[in-house]
């Protein structure tokens, strides 16, 4: 879309708050995705949900490709914003509940690889319609969507549902299987299906049919919100905060802004001809998808939380060099080439520092930390506040520009990340090498999670005979 918005403009003859409306509306119509996505995957399951989620925005694409005109346009934008928002909140939780914990890391990081990926063919794709006549152009941008949607689709046939959800329908034989085959070993697959029954409340004795009656009543979602929101534990309460503010502060920095304005942050920076901006900006989709990638082999080898407490720090450093590169270009009368270049470099070290840490971790941390019974709510109010956050810095930015400079804006987001720093360093435990069901041990204590982990630790050296 960021290639796209400048033909989009000139063709439809919109104003600035029309394009922010555009950009950022995509975030705010993905909530409604959210919201109904973690009782969806409950119902029909998650491999299911991510059939159901590429079909609409498969549907969403055509409609964008053949908009006639900007409201039917924003309908397009609507429609894949809801099957946006499905997508977001399932596929996380569906990649962390078939990974065994050894890659589960790995694997929960790689659907943020193939987004970046998707975002850099965007990027080329845009520079390549860019030749075409300007009515056809920004619509096959926007348009050949179509084509990963129906990839998507076909290609999830082949893979398995995931086993924690069939134990909740009372289908342990289906689970075992999936777990045989998910397992490094046979005995780590009987271990994990064991967990997964304690985690549901189911006896360790009951087989196959038995416990149909049982896992149904757990798995129709009564009585989550109320335990998330109303009556929430101490260990809940702390994960729900956790889970929350993980993703505000993952957008809340500002790396929309960043990625998606970089041609008008590159035009401001003094780089004028179209073409050079969308040349810059495809070096923007290299560096996050290369980062990202980079990301999934040390997240579970070096951990989550120094990956991310690295990432943020780096993008302290960054957004407030392109801050500052960006407020002396805005106060000087004449053309400074090595503050281009700072804020040039500056924007790809932003996109680098988030890459390694913030943008992959905050799916795979938020997706491994609920309990079995409130995962898929839970994950799904962590999209939505995602979403939310996402399309307010997309719809204001250009007005927040406006108001206080664009170097201004980016002092904010340099200020936001420092509180996301403190916030990251305080509350969040490292969750590496854990299963699913051992996650819960970890949180309750808040500021006190060191001394819980080293309980754990110790109590796991001891082991249960000790006494």
């Amino acid at each position: 879309m960021s290639g796209a918005v400048i033909y989009i403009k000139e063709d439809l003859k919109i104003s600035d708050v029309a394009i922010e409306v555009l950009v950022g509306t995509i975030n705010i119509y993905s909530l409604v995705g959210a919201a109904i996505a973690g009782r969806t995957s409950d119902w029909i399951g998650r491999r299911y949900t991510i059939i159901l989620a590429s079909g609409i925005f498969l549907v969403g694409a055509l409609l964008m490709g053949f908009a006639p005109n900007y409201w039917f346009l924003m309908f397009g934008r609507f429609v894949a914003g809801i099957g946006v928002g499905y997508a977001l909140m399932i596929a996380p939780v569906y990649t962390a509940e078939v990974a065994p914990a050894s890659c589960r890391g790995f694997c929960t990081s790689f659907p943020e690889v193939f987004i970046n990926a998707g975002v850099l063919l965007g990027y080329i794709a845009n520079y390549a319609f860019s030749m075409l006549p300007l009515k056809l152009g920004w619509r096959l941008m926007l348009g050949i969507g179509v084509i990963p949607s129906v990839m998507l689709g076909v290609g999830v046939l082949a893979m398995p549902e995931s086993p924690r959800w069939l134990v909740m329908q009372g289908r342990l034989g289906d689970a075992k299987k999936v777990l045989d085959r998910t397992s490094d070993t046979l005995e780590e697959s009987k271990t994990r299906l064991a967990d997964i029954k304690e985690a549901a409340g189911i006896p360790q004795d009951c087989q196959d049919d038995d416990i149909v009656s049982v896992t149904r009543e757990s798995s129709n979602g009564s009585g989550v919100w109320r335990d998330l929101f109303i009556h929430p534990t101490p260990t809940v309460l702390h994960i729900l905060i956790v889970g929350v503010g993980i993703h505000f502060f993952q957008q809340a920095s500002g790396i929309d802004a960043v990625v998606l304005y970089s041609p008008r942050i590159y035009e401001k920076a003094g780089i004028t001809k179209p073409s050079y901006r969308l040349l810059a900006t495809i070096a923007v989709g290299c560096m996050k998808t290369f980062f990202t990638l980079v990301a999934t082999f040390f997240v579970d080898k070096i951990g989550r939380r120094i990956l991310l407490l690295s990432s943020c720090g780096g993008m302290i450093l960054s957004l407030l060099a392109l801050a500052t590169g960006l407020t002396i270009i805005d106060h000087s009368d004449h053309t400074l080439k090595w503050a281009i270049v700072v804020c040039v470099c500056a924007t790809y070290s932003t996109v680098a520092f988030f890459s390694i840490g913030m943008g992959p971790l905050a799916w795979v941390y938020s997706s491994e930390i609920f309990p079995l019974r409130l995962r898929a709510q839970g994950c799904s109010i962590g999209v939505a506040v995602n979403r939310a956050v996402s399309g307010g810095i997309l719809m204001t930015f250009i007005s927040l520009y406006k108001a206080i400079s664009i170097g201004g804006a980016f002092f904010l987001y340099t200020g936001i990340a420092i509180v996301a720093w403190i916030f990251f360093y305080t509350l969040l435990p490292e969750t590496k090498g854990r299963t699913l069901e051992e996650m819960e041990p970890l949180f309750g204590t808040f500021f006190k999670w060191r001394s819980t982990m080293k309980e754990l630790k110790r109590s796991r050296v001891e082991g249960p005979d000790s006494s």
